[in-house]
This record gives structure tokens, sequence and C-alpha cells, in this order.
């Protein structure tokens, strides 16, 4: 599906864009360095760039990271560090909806496929995993399968 090769640094680069090169300053070139990052603190405000650049309501987002909206709204008008799990789970789901956009070649279809039941997740919609521990990753996995035009 994916029409032109898209490398990982590209991809990772990008990720930073989207949480904000301003909270986000060290270079990111795995998953490892999510968790790196996370532990020296990212500011609550990358929630709203990730909002933004994905146009998602507070109210979803918040559901994604298992908090309640007046949660993220404090901490954002606080301008205080998320703690480490909250932090990698955002850069989890950031590098998650990049990816899954580019398989799909825009954020509508791929938001459209997270809402589709799907019988690789037991029949269960890929947008419901994204919040449960280990969601992400079964996610991620059905994508790869599809960008190398697996049967999912």
């Amino acid at each position: 599906m994916i029409k032109e090769k898209y490398s990982t640094t590209e991809h990772y680069r990008c990720l930073i864009q989207v949480l904000g090169k301003k909270y986000v300053k060290s270079k990111i070139e795995s998953p490892f360095d999510f968790i790196h990052i996370a532990s020296k603190g990212v500011n609550a405000r990358v929630v709203q760039n990730f909002r933004t650049y994905f146009n998602l309501t507070l109210y979803s987002t918040a559901h994604m990271l298992s908090v309640s909206e007046p949660t993220l709204y404090r901490w954002a008008k606080a301008n205080k560090d998320l703690d480490r799990n909250f932090s990698i789970k955002l850069f989890e789901i950031a590098d998650l909806f990049l990816y899954g956009s580019k398989i799909f070649e825009s954020q509508e279809n791929f938001f459209k496929w997270l809402s589709l039941p799907n019988t690789a997740l037991g029949g269960m919609e890929p947008g419901e995993l994204v919040e449960v521990p280990g969601g992400v990753s079964k996610v991620k996995e059905i994508l790869g399968r599809i960008e190398h035009g697996v049967y999912s």
C-alpha cells in the first residue's frame, strides 16, 4: 500500500515534529529511546501537539492514555512533566498513528480502519486495543503484515 519508501529516520523525525521539538529535544532512533526520553521527563504539552496533529478530542486522547480529561487539562496547565509510563504510552501511540497513516496513505483511512472489526484481532476493532497494555504492539504487528501484503 505504501507508494514510496519511508525510512525509519524520517519516521522518527516526523514523530518529534508531531510531539513538538520544543519538548522532545533528544534524537529518536528506536522505540527504546522512548524510555530514555520519558525517564528524563516530557512536558505534558506534548499531548496537545499530539491531539492537534491527529485532530483528536480531549476525550479520546484521555481514554487512550487511561486518564480523565480534567487530569490531562491540569497537567498541561501546570506545565508538568508526564509520568514516565504516560510519556512512553503517548510516544507509542503517536508512533503507531504515524505508521498507520503511512500504510493507509492518509490519517482518515487509517482512523476508519481503526474502527473496523478485524479477524486477525479476534474480531476486535484495532482502536479498542490502543488503550490496553500490549495493544499498541498487537495493532502495529497487524499493520506490518498489511504493509508486507500478508492477509490480515
